[in-house]
């Protein structure tokens, strides 16, 4: 299975630090927990499990891998930066003492990093999953520092893929398309959707998944009108919309297929709606350019939908960033203020919902100079069993 080489870790490092120098900062705190793994995996590898995690980067010179007291020897093990302290701040949530367990505390780290340069300025980056036991102690050990937010230093580097992300990308994909074929062939009346959720988990570890990509959808019925929400135990029937997102992770890198399907054929109205969304769906890749500002996309995107009457049903749209997390920065709203880049990566997001019923089309793309590649195109069209 393919990785991000270990040079490629080191060049983010390098890119990140030049962002914090131009930023005026000594140094950024970055953090991660188990489920938003993402800034601190992006420059160590580092998947905290229970624990949260935290990497301290100076200016210059080496980073250090903030762990919780448990995990040393996993981290040691993983962490492709060799520095490692541990912190009771970044335990698992049950707060245990961890008694005879040795740990540092922030000035230590910062002795190690900053080799006797003072840390006037220090950013956050993580701020706003940052636990308050970090927060507090920060305050509290480095007294005078100045505490800025600092996410977009990082961000804006994870925004821009490589070609070794985009194809640990297009794997995920892949195997999210291997688990649906495998729910479209197996799923039937009398199903819950939590059955249909494990054949996308059985299908997703089969093929090389590390875990999903996000928490895997399937909704039936009135269910399918929830825009965020967990399966449950309601069985499935015909002729009723079952809304399906599916997401595998490979190598960090994430992914999601979303499509509404039915066993039999839908109702008129819910298939008029269904099949309008599929339009705005093509309609906004359609939009995407290297070069075209988000906000413009989002209004010629708005604006296809009120043209065609259906505004009433849209709650949110078109797109939002996809890497490391399924949902991650940037957002294409009407309220952006960057222009879109070869290699960012979205997840054109289309959900529409009525009174009684919802529908999702989800597909990711890559920006290129004259438009989007798909990252997936095998469910573009309507299923009904």
């Amino acid at each position: 299975m393919q990785t991000i080489p270990r040079k490629e870790y080191e060049e983010r490092i390098k890119k990140f630090q030049r962002n914090i120098r131009e930023a005026g900062l000594d140094a950024v705190l970055v953090h991660s927990n188990e489920s938003d793994f993402a800034n601190v995996r992006y420059l160590t590898e580092y998947w905290p499990t229970f624990e949260s995690a935290g990497v301290f980067v100076p200016a210059k010179g080496a980073p250090v891998l903030i762990i919780g007291p448990e995990s040393e020897a996993y981290a040691q093990g993983r962490s492709v930066i060799p520095r490692i302290a541990k912190m009771v701040e970044y335990r698992e949530s049950a707060e245990p003492d961890y008694p005879g367990i040795p740990v540092a505390h922030f000035p230590d780290v910062v002795r190690t990093a900053l080799r006797g340069r003072p840390l006037k300025k220090l950013g956050l980056a993580g701020f706003s999953i940052m636990p308050l036991p970090v927060y507090f102690s920060l305050q509290l050990e480095l007294p005078g520092v100045e505490l800025i937010k600092a996410d977009d230093t990082l961000t804006r580097l994870r925004t821009i893929k490589s070609a070794n992300e985009i194809k640990l990308m297009k794997k995920a994909y892949k195997i999210s398309e291997l688990a649906i074929d495998a729910i479209l062939g197996e799923i039937k009346p009398g199903m819950t959707e939590l059955q249909v959720i494990g054949i996308a988990q059985r299908e997703i570890y089969k093929h090389g998944g590390e875990y999903e990509g996000h928490a895997l959808y399937c909704f039936y019925g009135p269910g399918t009108k929830h825009a965020i929400s967990r399966p449950t135990h309601n069985t499935i029937k015909r002729n009723e919309i079952i809304q399906l997102n599916i997401g595998a992770r490979v190598g960090g890198y994430s992914s999601s297929v979303g499509l509404p399907c039915s066993i039999g054929k839908l109702p008129a109205r819910k298939k008029r709606l269904v099949e309008f969304g599929l339009e705005a769906h093509i309609k906004t890749a359609e939009l995407m350019r290297a070069g075209k500002p988000a906000a413009e996309v989002v209004r010629e995107y708005e604006a296809f939908v009120q043209r065609r009457s259906f505004k009433q049903f849209m709650l949110y749209g078109p797109c939002h960033g996809i890497g490391m997390m399924e949902v991650e920065r940037p957002w294409l709203e009407s309220t952006s203020t960057y222009a879109l880049q070869e290699n960012m990566t979205f997840q054109v997001d289309t959900f529409f919902q009525d009174k009684d019923f919802g529908l999702r089309w989800e597909n990711g793309v890559r920006v290129t100079k004259t438009g989007v590649e798909k990252l997936s195109r095998k469910f573009m069209h309507l299923v009904e069993l």
